[in-house]
């Protein structure tokens, strides 16, 4: 995309996470030019549009500008599909946050309209994009591991704070599966590839909670919380690879992650990707004689920001340019959303689900991708 225009950029949703985008897009990204911002309260798009001096509008003035072409829909969950939906009638591309809808039906008819409108669609999570876990696809890229066979992923949250924070987490489609589950599921396909078969267990043992944040207008009162909040999942690959994935958000602790993937030649260790950056580190195989072995960081690229939210809009606008399918593309999106959906109904069959779609391996982010 060097020397062409950047792409004009409209946001939908003006809540907590649009900052990050709002800033990395407006800074960081010179592929992408935020335009305007839209919100359901448009006195919500006002405030933020005179911190980035940008203009406010409603959602259908914004997707009748011929200045954007990318719509950015940042908006809780259970709105996705009607908002993806206005906006490729509209004839715009479209990003959207996790997941990319609640329900892959849903999602099966954005990717038909997708292509039947000749409009790229994208979702989150990108967090795939960012420096630890490409520094992780490097090194299984590069045989370092060996033959891999198996990986483990366990992880907690803290749901007494989250569910107090954030009145999203309590709505349908926000349980830790659809919410949390999605970032280790699409790391899992980046790095190894599609799933074919799950089997999990899921529970929602604490159908209330209190709010315990003194600065909240609800402190004190009893939620409702309806959504599952623990998954303990088996997950097969096409490649034949097999896994664990657990997650408790009932736990006393905030975010703690295990994240390992285990070869013949090492084992690897990756960050939670629920954030961009993060250590990875790789164990290297018992030695015949065995003697000592030295866990490794693996280097990795420098960037200019920690949270990168925005790299998929912007990587999506250079695969537009260049007539190339997005890394973070709808096809992976809707594999992913199929998954946590199978471990969900797993729970309910008591057996293992097939995984009916698939999707392509994203390719390794290009050493010159744009940043600034």
């Amino acid at each position: 995309m060097k020397g062409q225009e950047p792409m004009g950029v409209g946001v939908i949703g003006a809540g907590a996470i649009s900052d990050i985008y709002l800033t990395n897009m407006s800074q960081h990204f010179p592929q992408l030019s935020v335009k305007a911002v839209s919100a359901a309260h448009l006195e919500h798009a006002a405030a933020k549009a005179e911190k980035y001096g940008i203009d406010a509008c409603t959602t259908e003035e914004m997707l009748a500008r011929d200045d954007i072409d990318l719509a950015v829909v940042l908006t809780p969950v259970g709105t996705h599909e009607m908002l993806i939906r206005k906006a490729l009638l509209a004839g715009k591309h479209v990003y959207t946050e996790k997941t990319i809808t609640d329900d892959p039906e849903k999602a099966a008819g954005l990717l038909q309209l997708a292509s039947e409108k000749g409009r790229m669609l994208g979702s989150a999570p990108d967090t795939f994009l960012g420096p630890a876990l490409q520094t992780a696809r490097q090194a299984i890229d590069s045989g370092m591991l060996g033959e891999i066979h198996s990986f483990a992923v366990s992880a907690n949250r803290c749901n007494d704070i989250l569910l107090s924070m954030f009145s999203f987490l309590r709505q349908p489609g926000a349980g830790i599966l659809y919410d949390y589950a999605v970032y280790y599921v699409t790391a899992l396909v980046s790095l190894l590839g599609p799933a074919a078969e799950t089997c999990a267990v899921t529970a929602a043992p604490y159908l209330t909670h209190r709010n315990i944040l003194p600065d909240s207008p609800d402190f004190g009162r009893i939620m409702d919380t309806p959504n599952e909040s623990e998954v303990c999942a088996l997950l097969r690959l096409r490649s034949g690879i097999t896994g664990t994935v657990h997650l408790n958000a009932d736990s006393a602790a905030q975010d703690q992650a295990y994240f390992a993937i285990f070869g013949t030649k090492g084992i690897l260790y990756l960050p939670d990707p629920n954030g961009f950056c993060g250590e990875v580190r790789f164990l290297p195989a018992m030695p015949k004689d065995w003697s000592h072995v030295l866990m490794e960081t693996l280097p990795q690229k420098t960037v200019p920001m920690t949270n990168m939210r925005g790299i998929g809009p912007a990587e999506m606008a250079d695969a537009i340019r260049a007539g190339r399918m997005n890394r973070a593309s709808a096809e992976m999106a809707y594999h992913v959303l199929e998954i946590l959906t199978a471990m969900l109904r797993s729970n309910q069959t008591g057996g293992f689900v097939s995984i009916a779609s698939s999707c392509n391996r994203p390719e390794p982010m290009p050493a010159d991708f744009q940043m600034q």
